[in-house]
Protein backbone atom coordinates (compact mmCIF):
# COMPACT_ATOMS: atom_id res chain seq x y z
CA UNK A 1 0.00 0.00 0.00
CA UNK A 2 2.89 2.21 0.23
CA UNK A 3 2.74 2.48 -3.34
CA UNK A 4 -1.15 3.04 -3.89
CA UNK A 5 -1.85 6.80 -3.36
CA UNK A 6 -5.54 6.79 -4.98
CA UNK A 7 -6.88 7.16 -1.81
CA UNK A 8 -5.09 10.42 -0.78
CA UNK A 9 -6.32 14.18 -1.18
CA UNK A 10 -6.31 15.16 -4.91
CA UNK A 11 -5.42 11.49 -6.11
CA UNK A 12 -7.72 9.38 -8.10
CA UNK A 13 -9.67 6.38 -6.36
CA UNK A 14 -8.27 3.01 -7.79
CA UNK A 15 -5.89 4.18 -9.96
CA UNK A 16 -1.95 3.75 -9.12
CA UNK A 17 0.24 6.02 -10.12
CA UNK A 18 2.62 6.31 -13.11
CA UNK A 19 3.96 3.93 -14.36
CA UNK A 20 1.67 1.31 -14.18
CA UNK A 21 -1.31 1.28 -16.33
CA UNK A 22 -5.23 1.11 -15.03
CA UNK A 23 -5.40 -2.34 -15.30
CA UNK A 24 -2.85 -3.24 -12.11
CA UNK A 25 -5.80 -0.93 -10.06
CA UNK A 26 -8.50 -3.73 -10.45
CA UNK A 27 -5.89 -6.12 -9.76
CA UNK A 28 -4.83 -4.45 -6.76
CA UNK A 29 -8.31 -4.61 -5.67
CA UNK A 30 -8.29 -7.92 -6.10
CA UNK A 31 -5.64 -8.68 -4.13
CA UNK A 32 -7.08 -6.29 -1.27
CA UNK A 33 -9.65 -8.63 -1.16
CA UNK A 34 -8.09 -12.08 -1.26
CA UNK A 35 -6.06 -10.12 1.85
CA UNK A 36 -8.98 -9.14 4.22
CA UNK A 37 -10.52 -12.64 2.95
CA UNK A 38 -7.32 -14.60 4.42
CA UNK A 39 -6.52 -12.47 7.20
CA UNK A 40 -9.72 -10.95 8.78
CA UNK A 41 -8.01 -7.71 8.83
CA UNK A 42 -10.44 -5.08 7.51
CA UNK A 43 -7.94 -2.38 7.36
CA UNK A 44 -8.18 -1.92 3.68
CA UNK A 45 -11.69 -2.17 2.52
CA UNK A 46 -13.04 1.15 2.43
CA UNK A 47 -10.37 2.12 -0.10
CA UNK A 48 -10.78 -1.39 -1.90
CA UNK A 49 -14.18 -0.49 -1.70
CA UNK A 50 -13.86 3.34 -2.71
CA UNK A 51 -11.14 2.18 -5.74
CA UNK A 52 -13.32 -0.61 -7.04
CA UNK A 53 -16.40 1.74 -7.06
CA UNK A 54 -15.04 5.04 -8.76
CA UNK A 55 -13.53 3.28 -11.94
CA UNK A 56 -16.84 1.83 -12.90
CA UNK A 57 -17.83 4.40 -15.08
CA UNK A 58 -21.19 5.95 -15.66
CA UNK A 59 -23.06 2.68 -16.68
CA UNK A 60 -21.43 0.77 -14.33
CA UNK A 61 -19.33 -1.40 -16.56
CA UNK A 62 -15.97 -0.73 -15.83
CA UNK A 63 -15.56 1.08 -19.10
CA UNK A 64 -15.15 5.26 -17.19
CA UNK A 65 -14.39 7.94 -19.74
CA UNK A 66 -10.87 8.14 -18.27
CA UNK A 67 -9.54 5.17 -19.55
CA UNK A 68 -12.16 3.93 -22.50
CA UNK A 69 -10.13 5.62 -25.41
CA UNK A 70 -7.05 2.86 -24.86
CA UNK A 71 -8.74 -0.11 -22.83
CA UNK A 72 -8.85 -3.14 -23.92
CA UNK A 73 -10.79 -6.09 -22.87
CA UNK A 74 -7.90 -7.63 -21.21
CA UNK A 75 -7.92 -4.81 -18.74
CA UNK A 76 -11.63 -4.40 -18.39
CA UNK A 77 -11.41 -8.62 -17.47
CA UNK A 78 -9.59 -7.69 -14.37
CA UNK A 79 -11.53 -5.07 -12.67
CA UNK A 80 -14.64 -7.84 -13.49
CA UNK A 81 -12.53 -11.11 -11.67
CA UNK A 82 -11.90 -8.59 -9.09
CA UNK A 83 -15.61 -7.70 -8.26
CA UNK A 84 -16.36 -11.43 -9.10
CA UNK A 85 -14.03 -12.24 -6.25
CA UNK A 86 -15.77 -9.78 -3.82
CA UNK A 87 -19.48 -11.22 -4.54
CA UNK A 88 -17.75 -15.30 -3.83
CA UNK A 89 -16.23 -13.94 -0.86
CA UNK A 90 -19.00 -11.61 0.87
CA UNK A 91 -17.03 -8.95 0.88
CA UNK A 92 -19.11 -6.55 2.17
CA UNK A 93 -21.44 -4.72 -0.04
CA UNK A 94 -22.12 -1.21 -1.08
CA UNK A 95 -24.73 0.48 -0.46
CA UNK A 96 -28.14 0.08 -2.17
CA UNK A 97 -27.73 2.84 -4.30
CA UNK A 98 -24.54 1.80 -5.74
CA UNK A 99 -23.43 -0.72 -8.17
CA UNK A 100 -23.16 -3.89 -6.59
CA UNK A 101 -20.24 -6.63 -6.84
CA UNK A 102 -21.79 -9.54 -8.37
CA UNK A 103 -23.91 -6.89 -11.22
CA UNK A 104 -20.79 -5.59 -11.73
CA UNK A 105 -19.02 -9.45 -13.08
CA UNK A 106 -22.45 -9.56 -15.29
CA UNK A 107 -22.01 -6.03 -17.00
CA UNK A 108 -18.20 -6.73 -17.65
CA UNK A 109 -19.16 -10.15 -19.25
CA UNK A 110 -22.20 -8.94 -20.96
CA UNK A 111 -20.01 -6.03 -22.66
CA UNK A 112 -17.43 -8.43 -24.10
CA UNK A 113 -20.10 -11.60 -25.14
CA UNK A 114 -21.03 -8.54 -27.41
CA UNK A 115 -17.68 -7.86 -28.96
CA UNK A 116 -17.01 -11.91 -29.81
CA UNK A 117 -15.69 -11.39 -33.25
CA UNK A 118 -17.17 -14.22 -35.84
CA UNK A 119 -15.96 -12.11 -38.68
CA UNK A 120 -12.49 -12.97 -38.12
CA UNK A 121 -10.96 -16.40 -37.27
CA UNK A 122 -14.47 -18.11 -36.47
CA UNK A 123 -14.37 -16.29 -32.77
CA UNK A 124 -12.85 -14.91 -29.89
CA UNK A 125 -12.22 -10.88 -28.61
CA UNK A 126 -9.59 -9.00 -29.80
CA UNK A 127 -6.91 -7.66 -27.38
CA UNK A 128 -7.71 -4.50 -27.99
CA UNK A 129 -12.08 -2.69 -28.03
CA UNK A 130 -11.42 0.11 -30.37
CA UNK A 131 -9.42 -0.14 -34.03
CA UNK A 132 -7.13 3.13 -33.34
CA UNK A 133 -5.30 1.12 -30.74
CA UNK A 134 -2.44 -0.87 -31.40
CA UNK A 135 -3.25 -4.50 -30.91
CA UNK A 136 -6.35 -3.86 -32.46
CA UNK A 137 -5.77 -7.07 -34.99
CA UNK A 138 -4.62 -9.27 -32.48
CA UNK A 139 -6.72 -11.72 -30.43
CA UNK A 140 -4.41 -12.71 -27.44
CA UNK A 141 -4.92 -15.52 -24.66
CA UNK A 142 -5.22 -12.96 -21.59
CA UNK A 143 -8.65 -11.55 -23.35
CA UNK A 144 -9.94 -15.08 -23.92
CA UNK A 145 -9.02 -16.11 -20.57
CA UNK A 146 -10.67 -13.26 -18.50
CA UNK A 147 -13.62 -13.91 -20.14
CA UNK A 148 -13.84 -17.89 -19.52
CA UNK A 149 -12.79 -16.82 -15.88
CA UNK A 150 -15.83 -14.42 -15.47
CA UNK A 151 -18.20 -17.23 -17.66
CA UNK A 152 -17.12 -19.90 -15.30
CA UNK A 153 -17.35 -18.10 -12.20
CA UNK A 154 -20.68 -16.51 -13.00
CA UNK A 155 -22.21 -20.20 -14.15
CA UNK A 156 -21.67 -21.47 -11.02
CA UNK A 157 -22.31 -18.46 -9.10
CA UNK A 158 -25.55 -17.74 -10.16
CA UNK A 159 -26.25 -21.41 -12.26
CA UNK A 160 -27.45 -19.82 -15.25
CA UNK A 161 -26.08 -22.62 -18.39
CA UNK A 162 -25.83 -19.20 -20.60
CA UNK A 163 -22.33 -18.29 -18.88
CA UNK A 164 -21.38 -22.07 -19.17
CA UNK A 165 -22.36 -22.02 -22.32
CA UNK A 166 -19.66 -18.74 -23.27
CA UNK A 167 -17.14 -20.78 -20.90
CA UNK A 168 -16.81 -23.48 -23.31
CA UNK A 169 -17.03 -21.99 -26.91
CA UNK A 170 -14.09 -19.36 -25.37
CA UNK A 171 -12.10 -22.58 -24.60
CA UNK A 172 -13.07 -24.51 -27.78
CA UNK A 173 -12.22 -21.59 -29.67
CA UNK A 174 -8.47 -21.61 -27.84
CA UNK A 175 -7.96 -24.86 -28.81
CA UNK A 176 -9.55 -24.15 -32.67
CA UNK A 177 -6.75 -21.57 -33.49
CA UNK A 178 -4.25 -23.69 -30.89
CA UNK A 179 -3.48 -20.96 -28.76
CA UNK A 180 -3.88 -23.93 -26.24
CA UNK A 181 -1.76 -26.92 -27.44
CA UNK A 182 -2.76 -30.83 -26.72
CA UNK A 183 -0.34 -30.47 -23.51
CA UNK A 184 -2.00 -27.71 -22.54
CA UNK A 185 0.40 -25.36 -22.51
CA UNK A 186 -0.91 -22.05 -23.93
CA UNK A 187 0.98 -19.06 -26.34
CA UNK A 188 0.12 -14.95 -26.52
CA UNK A 189 -1.93 -14.67 -28.76
CA UNK A 190 -2.93 -14.92 -32.90
CA UNK A 191 -3.31 -11.74 -35.54
CA UNK A 192 -6.40 -11.91 -37.86
CA UNK A 193 -4.19 -10.93 -40.29
CA UNK A 194 -3.33 -14.38 -41.37
CA UNK A 195 -6.29 -15.81 -40.62
CA UNK A 196 -5.05 -16.83 -37.17
CA UNK A 197 -3.04 -19.15 -37.94
CA UNK A 198 0.69 -17.99 -37.02
CA UNK A 199 0.42 -18.02 -33.21
CA UNK A 200 2.81 -15.89 -30.99
CA UNK A 201 4.78 -18.62 -28.77
CA UNK A 202 5.65 -16.55 -25.75
CA UNK A 203 4.06 -18.07 -22.82
CA UNK A 204 3.00 -16.78 -19.70
CA UNK A 205 1.82 -17.73 -16.09
CA UNK A 206 -1.58 -15.48 -15.94
CA UNK A 207 -2.82 -17.22 -19.15
CA UNK A 208 -2.91 -21.24 -17.99
CA UNK A 209 -3.56 -19.70 -14.38
CA UNK A 210 -6.84 -18.17 -15.11
CA UNK A 211 -7.87 -21.02 -17.75
CA UNK A 212 -7.03 -23.54 -14.48
CA UNK A 213 -9.31 -21.48 -12.12
CA UNK A 214 -12.13 -21.13 -14.53
CA UNK A 215 -11.78 -24.40 -15.19
CA UNK A 216 -11.70 -25.72 -11.68
CA UNK A 217 -15.51 -23.44 -11.45
CA UNK A 218 -16.59 -25.47 -14.48
CA UNK A 219 -15.86 -28.75 -12.42
CA UNK A 220 -17.53 -27.60 -9.61
CA UNK A 221 -20.95 -26.87 -11.27
CA UNK A 222 -20.59 -30.43 -13.28
CA UNK A 223 -20.07 -31.27 -9.52
CA UNK A 224 -23.00 -29.75 -8.10
CA UNK A 225 -25.21 -30.03 -11.35
CA UNK A 226 -24.64 -34.12 -11.16
CA UNK A 227 -22.95 -33.83 -14.68
CA UNK A 228 -20.47 -36.74 -14.34
CA UNK A 229 -19.52 -36.30 -18.41
CA UNK A 230 -18.97 -32.66 -17.19
CA UNK A 231 -16.97 -33.75 -14.22
CA UNK A 232 -14.61 -36.20 -15.68
CA UNK A 233 -14.04 -33.89 -18.78
CA UNK A 234 -12.93 -30.98 -16.68
CA UNK A 235 -10.56 -32.99 -14.11
CA UNK A 236 -8.78 -34.26 -17.34
CA UNK A 237 -8.07 -30.39 -18.02
CA UNK A 238 -7.52 -29.47 -15.04
CA UNK A 239 -5.01 -31.99 -14.56
CA UNK A 240 -3.69 -30.93 -18.02
CA UNK A 241 -3.54 -27.23 -17.31
CA UNK A 242 -1.79 -28.29 -13.50
CA UNK A 243 0.84 -30.10 -15.51
CA UNK A 244 1.66 -27.68 -18.05
CA UNK A 245 1.88 -24.95 -15.07
CA UNK A 246 4.61 -26.77 -13.09
CA UNK A 247 6.49 -27.90 -15.77
CA UNK A 248 6.63 -24.51 -17.59
CA UNK A 249 6.43 -22.11 -14.94
CA UNK A 250 8.08 -23.68 -11.55
CA UNK A 251 12.28 -24.05 -11.72
CA UNK A 252 13.57 -27.23 -10.34
CA UNK A 253 13.73 -31.05 -10.55
CA UNK A 254 10.04 -32.50 -8.47
CA UNK A 255 7.47 -30.89 -7.16
CA UNK A 256 9.26 -30.85 -3.91
CA UNK A 257 11.70 -28.54 -4.66
CA UNK A 258 10.37 -26.61 -7.81
CA UNK A 259 9.64 -22.30 -7.38
CA UNK A 260 7.65 -20.34 -9.44
CA UNK A 261 8.94 -18.23 -12.44
CA UNK A 262 7.95 -15.89 -14.92
CA UNK A 263 9.76 -17.89 -17.62
CA UNK A 264 9.26 -15.65 -21.01
CA UNK A 265 10.77 -12.61 -19.07
CA UNK A 266 12.72 -13.32 -15.52
CA UNK A 267 15.20 -15.28 -16.60
CA UNK A 268 16.81 -12.70 -18.56
CA UNK A 269 15.90 -10.23 -15.97
CA UNK A 270 13.59 -8.53 -18.80
CA UNK A 271 10.03 -8.15 -17.20
CA UNK A 272 8.37 -5.36 -17.69
CA UNK A 273 6.13 -3.27 -14.83
CA UNK A 274 3.49 -5.60 -15.92
CA UNK A 275 4.91 -9.14 -16.38
CA UNK A 276 6.68 -8.55 -12.89
CA UNK A 277 2.53 -9.07 -11.39
CA UNK A 278 1.99 -12.12 -13.32
CA UNK A 279 3.23 -14.53 -10.33
CA UNK A 280 0.67 -12.79 -8.19
CA UNK A 281 -2.07 -13.99 -10.45
CA UNK A 282 -0.82 -17.37 -10.72
CA UNK A 283 -0.52 -18.18 -7.03
CA UNK A 284 -3.71 -16.77 -6.57
CA UNK A 285 -5.87 -18.88 -9.16
CA UNK A 286 -3.49 -21.98 -8.31
CA UNK A 287 -4.34 -21.42 -4.43
CA UNK A 288 -8.41 -21.13 -5.54
CA UNK A 289 -8.26 -23.56 -7.51
CA UNK A 290 -8.11 -26.18 -4.35
CA UNK A 291 -11.59 -25.19 -3.45
CA UNK A 292 -13.27 -26.30 -6.30
CA UNK A 293 -11.05 -28.86 -7.35
CA UNK A 294 -9.90 -30.51 -3.66
CA UNK A 295 -7.44 -33.22 -5.73
CA UNK A 296 -5.33 -30.49 -6.52
CA UNK A 297 -4.40 -29.25 -2.70
CA UNK A 298 -1.62 -31.23 -1.87
CA UNK A 299 0.32 -30.45 -5.13
CA UNK A 300 -0.58 -26.55 -5.16
CA UNK A 301 0.59 -26.51 -1.31
CA UNK A 302 3.63 -28.32 -1.90
CA UNK A 303 4.15 -25.61 -4.62
CA UNK A 304 3.05 -22.88 -3.23
CA UNK A 305 4.94 -23.51 -0.22
CA UNK A 306 8.59 -24.03 -1.58
CA UNK A 307 7.66 -20.60 -3.59
CA UNK A 308 6.88 -18.55 -0.60
CA UNK A 309 9.29 -19.72 0.97
CA UNK A 310 11.98 -18.23 -1.50
CA UNK A 311 9.71 -15.31 -2.13
CA UNK A 312 10.19 -13.76 1.65
CA UNK A 313 14.16 -14.44 1.35
CA UNK A 314 13.41 -11.42 -1.61
CA UNK A 315 11.64 -8.92 0.92
CA UNK A 316 14.54 -7.36 2.80
CA UNK A 317 15.06 -4.71 0.20
CA UNK A 318 14.01 -0.53 -0.40
CA UNK A 319 15.01 1.79 2.19
CA UNK A 320 13.01 0.49 4.72
CA UNK A 321 14.49 -3.28 4.29
CA UNK A 322 10.83 -4.48 3.93
CA UNK A 323 10.08 -4.20 -0.27
CA UNK A 324 10.50 -7.54 -2.30
CA UNK A 325 12.18 -8.47 -5.49
CA UNK A 326 10.87 -10.51 -8.26
CA UNK A 327 13.56 -13.79 -8.43
CA UNK A 328 12.74 -16.53 -6.63
CA UNK A 329 14.23 -19.16 -7.76
CA UNK A 330 17.63 -19.97 -8.35
CA UNK A 331 19.26 -16.91 -6.67
CA UNK A 332 20.36 -18.24 -3.67
CA UNK A 333 18.17 -15.93 -1.80
CA UNK A 334 19.90 -12.66 -2.34
CA UNK A 335 17.32 -9.44 -2.92
CA UNK A 336 17.76 -8.84 -6.66
CA UNK A 337 17.01 -5.10 -6.29
CA UNK A 338 14.03 -4.27 -8.13
CA UNK A 339 10.63 -3.09 -6.46
CA UNK A 340 7.31 -2.18 -6.89
CA UNK A 341 3.65 -3.00 -7.10
CA UNK A 342 3.44 -6.74 -9.16
CA UNK A 343 6.62 -7.83 -6.81
CA UNK A 344 4.92 -7.05 -3.54
CA UNK A 345 1.81 -8.38 -4.32
CA UNK A 346 3.08 -11.60 -5.88
CA UNK A 347 5.09 -12.21 -2.69
CA UNK A 348 1.78 -11.68 -0.80
CA UNK A 349 -0.45 -13.86 -2.97
CA UNK A 350 1.55 -16.68 -2.63
CA UNK A 351 2.27 -16.81 0.81
CA UNK A 352 -1.68 -15.78 1.25
CA UNK A 353 -1.90 -19.15 -1.39
CA UNK A 354 -0.61 -21.04 1.72
CA UNK A 355 -3.40 -19.78 4.29
CA UNK A 356 -6.17 -21.15 1.21
CA UNK A 357 -7.00 -24.66 3.38
CA UNK A 358 -8.18 -22.61 6.47
CA UNK A 359 -9.56 -19.83 4.76
CA UNK A 360 -13.15 -19.00 5.60
CA UNK A 361 -15.67 -19.33 4.08
CA UNK A 362 -15.11 -20.92 0.83
CA UNK A 363 -15.92 -19.73 -2.70
CA UNK A 364 -19.99 -19.13 -2.01
CA UNK A 365 -23.02 -18.98 -4.73
CA UNK A 366 -26.38 -17.71 -4.84
CA UNK A 367 -27.47 -20.54 -2.84
CA UNK A 368 -24.80 -21.10 -0.76
CA UNK A 369 -24.90 -17.98 1.05
CA UNK A 370 -23.75 -15.30 -1.39
CA UNK A 371 -25.53 -11.77 -0.53
CA UNK A 372 -24.62 -9.44 -3.87
CA UNK A 373 -27.07 -8.75 -5.70
CA UNK A 374 -27.05 -9.34 -9.49
CA UNK A 375 -28.45 -8.04 -12.75
CA UNK A 376 -28.11 -10.45 -15.90
CA UNK A 377 -28.81 -7.26 -18.40
CA UNK A 378 -26.55 -4.97 -17.06
CA UNK A 379 -23.75 -3.80 -19.37
CA UNK A 380 -26.26 -4.42 -22.23
CA UNK A 381 -27.91 -0.91 -22.35
CA UNK A 382 -25.02 1.15 -23.90
CA UNK A 383 -22.78 0.44 -27.17
CA UNK A 384 -18.84 0.62 -27.33
CA UNK A 385 -19.70 4.16 -29.47
CA UNK A 386 -21.88 5.14 -26.67
CA UNK A 387 -18.90 4.94 -24.53
CA UNK A 388 -16.76 6.34 -26.84
CA UNK A 389 -18.92 9.65 -27.39
CA UNK A 390 -19.31 10.01 -23.49
CA UNK A 391 -15.22 9.75 -23.50
CA UNK A 392 -14.83 12.01 -26.14
CA UNK A 393 -17.57 14.51 -24.43
CA UNK A 394 -15.42 14.13 -21.21
CA UNK A 395 -12.43 15.69 -22.92
CA UNK A 396 -14.79 18.69 -24.59
CA UNK A 397 -14.07 16.86 -27.80
CA UNK A 398 -17.06 17.89 -30.41
CA UNK A 399 -19.03 14.95 -31.55
CA UNK A 400 -21.31 15.63 -34.44
CA UNK A 401 -23.92 14.17 -35.97
CA UNK A 402 -21.99 13.04 -39.17
CA UNK A 403 -19.62 11.92 -36.49
CA UNK A 404 -22.04 9.46 -35.36
CA UNK A 405 -23.25 8.17 -38.48
CA UNK A 406 -19.80 7.81 -39.48
CA UNK A 407 -19.37 5.85 -36.40
CA UNK A 408 -16.27 4.32 -36.27
CA UNK A 409 -14.69 6.27 -39.32
CA UNK A 410 -15.94 9.60 -37.49
CA UNK A 411 -15.15 8.30 -34.12
CA UNK A 412 -11.28 7.62 -35.19
CA UNK A 413 -10.45 10.61 -36.34
CA UNK A 414 -11.95 12.39 -33.03
CA UNK A 415 -9.94 10.22 -31.36
CA UNK A 416 -6.95 10.87 -33.29
CA UNK A 417 -7.65 14.91 -32.61
CA UNK A 418 -8.11 13.97 -29.30
CA UNK A 419 -5.01 12.39 -28.46
CA UNK A 420 -2.78 14.52 -30.99
CA UNK A 421 -3.90 17.33 -28.87
CA UNK A 422 -3.85 16.24 -25.17
CA UNK A 423 -0.74 14.69 -25.52
CA UNK A 424 -2.39 11.47 -24.70
CA UNK A 425 -0.23 8.13 -25.33
CA UNK A 426 -1.96 4.32 -25.38
CA UNK A 427 -0.73 2.45 -22.79
CA UNK A 428 -0.45 -0.12 -25.87
CA UNK A 429 2.71 0.76 -27.75
CA UNK A 430 3.31 0.02 -31.20
CA UNK A 431 3.61 -3.62 -31.46
CA UNK A 432 6.25 -3.22 -34.24
CA UNK A 433 8.92 -0.55 -32.50
CA UNK A 434 8.33 -0.44 -28.98
CA UNK A 435 11.60 -1.85 -28.65
CA UNK A 436 10.70 -4.99 -26.78
CA UNK A 437 9.15 -7.29 -28.91
CA UNK A 438 6.68 -7.34 -31.24
CA UNK A 439 2.78 -7.81 -29.43
CA UNK A 440 2.19 -5.21 -27.10
CA UNK A 441 2.61 -4.03 -23.25
CA UNK A 442 1.68 -7.32 -21.53
CA UNK A 443 4.03 -9.96 -24.30
CA UNK A 444 7.57 -9.19 -25.15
Amino acid sequence: MTFYTGHLPGQTPGLLPEPYYWWEGGALMGALIHYWHHTGDSTYNAITTQGLLHQVGPDWDYMPPNQTLTEGNDDQGFWGMAVMTAAEFNFPNPPKDQPQWLALAQAVFNTQAARWDMEHCNGGLRWQIFPWNNGFDYKNSISQACFFNIAARLALYTGNATYAQWAIKTWDWMKAVNLMDDDYRIYDGVHINDGCVKRVPFEFSYNVGAFLHGSAAMWALANKTGQAAGKTLWRTRIDGLMNATELVFFWGTTTQDRVMIEVACEPVNYCNKDQQSFKAYLSRWMSGTTKWAPWTFDRVKTLLGNSATAAVQQCVGGSNGQLCGLKWANNSGQWDGTTGVGQQMAAMEVVLGNMIEKAEPPPLTNSTGGTSPGNPSAGTTTSDQDHVEAAAAAQAVPVTTAERVGAIIGTVAVIVILLTSSGLTSEHPNPETNGVGPYGYRGL
